[in-house]
């Protein structure tokens, strides 16, 4: 990495909700520099591979998850800061991937690629951006601009399904919502909201019983992308 080239990385903001709390994949770095300190998963991008190609090979990698039908993963933004990297200049691309609370992702994930890989362990968003500082590189911005699209993506798309299983209820999507923008929302108002919005939910026949009161229905995610009416978050 001498004189004006650059090596080309990704970082991937992986967000998940977790016991009703927004929740990013952090890993402990093993190698200099910030050798032993907490950072976003990624790597640089190999000859053979587009940007895209990358980010996957890591999400796969890390977690064993492929997004599509299960999730989401999308590009976020570029970070080129000339000192971002003590190594010299790298330019990395931030990736937002967004899962659902998978059974098969565990508190702490250890690469079924990389065995001898650190562990990474999922870390509740707040505490993360209310003190910034513990994050590697620059990861406490990339970061922020991940959990800030994620929040904006909420309010104009169907993406908090992704944040779902594949079959939901009503209150599972709003404690998805309620997560991520970190708010209350009232349950009556949400879910005329959502159960009126064209293409966001799709009725399956099941039911969830067991708990208090009538049996609640159980949704899929609908084929729309974008959400007519918008679901504004209070600022």
């Amino acid at each position: 990495m001498r004189g004006n080239l650059f090596a080309v990385a990704v970082d991937l903001v992986v967000l998940t909700v977790r016991r009703a709390e927004l929740c990013v994949l952090l890993v402990e770095r093993g190698a200099p520099p910030y050798a032993g300190t907490t950072a976003l998963p990624g790597g640089f991008v190999r000859p053979d591979e587009d940007l895209a190609d990358t980010a996957t090979r890591e999400l796969a990698e890390l977690t064993g998850a492929a997004t599509g039908a299960t999730g989401h993963l999308e590009q976020l933004a570029s970070y080129a800061a000339p000192d971002r990297d003590p190594r010299g200049r790298v330019l990395s691309v931030g990736y937002l991937a967004m899962l659902p609370d998978m059974t098969d992702l565990p508190d702490l994930v250890r690469s079924p690629a990389d065995p001898d890989a650190p562990t990474a362990a999922w870390r509740p968003v707040g505490p993360l951006l209310e003190s910034p500082g513990e994050l590697a590189f620059d990861h406490d911005r990339i970061l922020a601009d991940g959990v800030e699209r994620a929040r904006a993506k909420l309010e104009y798309s169907t993406l908090a399904a992704s944040l779902c299983p594949p079959e939901f209820t009503v209150t599972d999507l709003r404690n998805v919502y309620e997560a991520v923008w970190c708010t209350t929302i009232d349950p009556r108002n949400f879910s005329r909201k959502v159960t009126s919005a064209e293409g966001f939910l799709e009725p399956t026949a099941a039911l969830v019983t067991g708990g208090r009161g009538r049996p609640a229905q159980l949704f899929r995610r609908g084929t729309a992308t974008a959400l007519h009416p918008p679901m504004l978050r209070q600022r």
